[in-house]
C-alpha cells in the first residue's frame, strides 16, 4: 500500500488513519471492503477517489457521511472523529449520492429543499431563502412547483446537487455525479463543481469516468481491493507508465539509425524500436526529441509519419488495478 506525503494538521479537511471495514455476509463469510486506508485530503482541494467496482470507494465515503461504522482505524473531518463527533461532522458534509434520493412524491421541488434543510436545524425562513437561491442558481426556478417525476434527468441531477448544498457544507462528496449524463449535462455539472470548489469548498469526487478525474481533480487516489495503490496529481501518476511518447515511422528501419551520432542521440534520449517504429520519450516540444528529428533530417532519413501519444490516467488505472473492469 502506498501513502502520500504528510500534510500539516491545519491543512487537513479529511484524514483516514488506518481505516478498515469488514462486512460479514451469509454463512459468516467475511469481506474486507477497506484495508488500512491512510489518506489525507487538503482543505479546498478537488480530490478524486478512483477504483474498480468493489475497491472500497462507497464504503470509504460512507464513513465520512455517517452511513458506515468502521471496523478499525478512524476518519477525521477537520480533526473531528466522523463517528464520535457525528452531529458536528454531519453539518460540515454534503453528499450527492449516485442513486436518485429526492425524498418524496408528494413534495414539490422547492419543498424538497426546504424540508431537507430542517434536518440541519435551519429555521424555516432561512430555509426558504436558501432554497430559492439554489433553485435560481441551478436553473430550476421555473420548476419550483413541479413534482420530481415531472423533471428531466438533468434537472434531477441539479436538484440533488442543490439538496446536498442546502446547509452550505464545507465538504461536498459527489458519488458518480455524472453517471448516465449526456455530454451537455456532464459539462454543465463540471462547471458547477468547479465553481463550488473555487468558492473554497473541499470536493471529494468518485467517478468511473477517468477523463472527468483528469479534467477536474488536482489529486486522485486509486483504490484496489480496499487498499490504496497510488495517490498524487494525475499528471504525475501518468509518468509511472512511461509518460508521453513520440512515435516515428521511418523508412528502412533499423538501417535508418546507422550513423554513430544518431545512435548516440537515440541512446541518450531513451529511444527504442517497437513494432517497426522509433519511440521517443517526451513531447514534440522536448529538446531531445527535436534534436533527433533534426538529425534524422540531416541524415536524409525519410519520416513517413509522426504520432504524439499522451499517457492518460486510464493507462495508470489499468496498470495498477491489473486491468480490472470498472
Amino acid at each position: 500500500m502506498r501513502t502520500e506525503e504528510p500534510i500539516r494538521a491545519s491543512e487537513r479537511a479529511i484524514a483516514f488513519e488506518g481505516l478498515r471495514k469488514t462486512y460479514v455476509g451469509p454463512k459468516g463469510r467475511r469481506v474486507e471492503a477497506v484495508r488500512g486506508l491512510t489518506l489525507t485530503i487538503r482543505r479546498g482541494e478537488f480530490f478524486g477517489l478512483l477504483g474498480p467496482n468493489g475497491a472500497g470507494k462507497t464504503t470509504t465515503i460512507g464513513v465520512i457521511a455517517g452511513l458506515v461504522k468502521p471496523t478499525g482505524g478512524r476518519a477525521l473531518v477537520f480533526g473531528m472523529d466522523a463517528v464520535r463527533d457525528y452531529r458536528r461532522v454531519h453539518k460540515l458534509v454534503g453528499v450527492m449520492p449516485q442513486e436518485e434520493a429526492l425524498d418524496s412524491w408528494f413534495l414539490n421541488v422547492r419543498e424538497i429543499l426546504i424540508y431537507n434543510a430542517g434536518y440541519f436545524g435551519i429555521p424555516p425562513r432561512e430555509a426558504r431563502r436558501r432554497a430559492d437561491a439554489l433553485l435560481r442558481r441551478f436553473d430550476l426556478w421555473d420548476k419550483r412547483k413541479s413534482q420530481v417525476n415531472e423533471l428531466s434527468g438533468g434537472m434531477k441531477r441539479r436538484l440533488m446537487l442543490a439538496k446536498a448544498l442546502i446547509h452550505d457544507p464545507e465538504i461536498l462528496i459527489l458519488d458518480e455525479p455524472t453517471a448516465g449524463a449526456d455530454v451537455a449535462l456532464r459539462r454543465q455539472l463540471w462547471t458547477l463543481m468547479r465553481e463550488l470548489n473555487a468558492q473554497g469548498k473541499t470536493v471529494l469526487l468518485t467517478t468511473h469516468y477517468l477523463e472527468e478525474a483528469e479534467e477536474l481533480c488536482g489529486r486522485v487516489a486509486i483504490l484496489d481491493r480496499g487498499e490504496l495503490v497510488a495517490v498524487g496529481p494525475p499528471e504525475e501518476l501518468t509518468k509511472r507508465v512511461g509518460g508521453d511518447v513520440v512515435e516515428l515511422e521511418l523508412d528502412a528501419l533499423p538501417s535508418a539509425l546507422g550513423s554513430d551520432k544518431l545512435k548516440a542521440l537515440a541512446a541518450k534520449s531513451g529511444a527504442a524500436l517497437q513494432d517497426g517504429r522509433l519511440v521517443l520519450p517526451g513531447t514534440l516540444e522536448d529538446p531531445k526529441v527535436l534534436e533527433i528529428l533534426s538529425e534524422l533530417a540531416r541524415s536524409g532519413v525519410k519520416i513517413r509519419a509522426i504520432h504524439a501519444r499522451r499517457s492518460r490516467l486510464e493507462d495508470v488505472f489499468v496498470e495498477l488495478t491489473k486491468g480490472l473492469k470498472s
